[in-house]
């Protein structure tokens, strides 16, 4: 079981535009099922938490039932955001806390930090990120939200190509030289 902060990013490292669009990622050709795809990863995950900006977004750009089956949380301080029908839970305090929680309900599975970047820095910043899993697209934003807006150092575990994304897995420097990881 791991904390993964699965995701992608511009070359220059937005996760989102100015204008809070995934256009330069979703106009991309990549394989759900291939290398670092989408559903092998899914496959794996237990539980996932995300901020409240990307729970917004889903609202807006995937409406209707709630496409994730793990138990979900939103970090928010306006659970009322929350659609009605989404078995969503949401928190607002030290992401510390919550981590126990997550793992609890990942049931030996992988928790996932979906993000935004802001929520992967939080996690990170309290030492909970196990992995970063980066798809990396063809493009600059120039600016936009962060991928990882902080410091932190991590070590290379596997590189691959899908689609037109070149993705690299990274482990917390805190395992380098263990087994840690894939």
């Amino acid at each position: 079981m791991a904390t993964v902060y699965y995701t992608a990013s511009s070359l220059d490292g937005f996760v989102v535009d100015e204008a809070n669009s995934l256009d330069w990622l979703t106009s991309r050709a990549v394989d759900a099922g291939g290398d670092f795809g989408y559903e092998a990863f899914a496959d794996g995950v237990g539980a996932l938490v995300m901020g409240a900006s990307t729970y917004e977004w889903l609202l807006e750009n995937q409406p209707g039932d709630w496409m994730y089956d793990q138990p979900s949380w939103v970090l928010t301080h306006r659970p009322e955001i929350v659609a009605d029908g989404h078995p969503v839970t949401t928190f607002a305090g030290d992401v510390a806390e919550l981590h126990s929680v997550l793992q609890a309900a990942a049931a030996g599975r992988d928790v996932w930090v979906v993000g935004g970047g802001d929520v992967a820095a939080q996690f990170a910043a309290a030492g909970l990120v196990d992995e970063v899993v980066v798809s990396y697209a063809p493009c600059s934003l120039g600016s936009g939200a962060r991928v990882l807006p902080l410091r932190t150092e991590w070590s290379l575990r596997e590189v691959g190509r899908n689609g037109d994304f070149v993705c690299a897995r990274w482990v917390a420097a805190r395992f380098e030289g263990t087994s840690h990881g894939r």
